[in-house]
């Protein structure tokens, strides 16, 4: 999984573009982008040094909020419960894309995909599926 969020960080649209993130910095970092970090700590200690900003908040798992509420899309990569966390806000949010790469496939009482999430099996089909770029 961190092998296709740095792939998704690569292949991010343009340079100028802020990207909040928690996974792929790397990727996006050697790529020229800037990446942005919106940490659930109130401190800038252990912070990845492939991010280009990073935002101490100290508010905990509350930050995937801020994470989705800053975004355009969310491309949730993996299958954490953070991810889980960020894709339950983008659905709640409702008028953003919200496309999973990997991990979790979620199902309603009957068994059937969720409606709403895109799934894609890569990170260039991830960015594609948000219908943004």
């Amino acid at each position: 999984m961190v092998r296709d969020g740095d792939r998704l960080g690569r292949r991010w649209p343009r340079p100028s573009q802020k990207r909040p993130c928690a996974g792929g910095a790397a990727g996006a970092r050697s790529a020229g982008r800037m990446v942005v970090s919106i940490l659930s700590r109130a401190d800038r200690e252990q912070a990845n040094p492939d991010l280009s900003i990073v935002i101490p908040t100290g508010v905990g798992e509350a930050r995937n909020s801020i994470i989705v509420s800053s975004g355009d899309a969310v491309i949730a990569v993996g299958g954490s419960w953070d991810t889980l966390s960020e894709v339950s806000f983008a659905m709640r949010r409702g008028d953003i894309p919200v496309v999973q790469l990997g991990g979790w496939r979620l199902l309603d009482q009957d068994g059937r995909l969720v409606p709403g999430i895109r799934y894609a099996a890569s990170p260039e089909e991830a960015r594609t599926v948000t219908g943004l770029w």
